[in-house]
C-alpha cells in the first residue's frame, strides 16, 4: 500500500468519527450534514496549517 493510500485511509477515518458520533446521537440528517461539513472544513484547515508548518 502506498504512502498517499494510507495517508488518505487515515484522513478518511479521522473524518468518520465525528460524523458518526453525530449519527448516533438521532438528531436530524440536514443537521449532522451541516456539522459534518463543519468537521471537514475544522480539519481541512488544520491540515493546510501542519502542511505550511512543516
Amino acid at each position: 500500500m502506498s504512502d498517499t493510500m494510507v495517508k488518505a485511509l487515515l484522513y478518511g477515518l479521522l473524518l468518520a468519527l465525528p460524523v458518526s458520533a453525530l449519527a448516533a446521537r438521532c438528531v436530524p440528517m440536514a443537521t449532522v450534514m451541516r456539522y459534518a461539513v463543519t468537521w471537514i472544513v475544522i480539519f481541512g484547515v488544520g491540515l493546510l496549517a501542519v502542511q505550511a508548518l512543516t
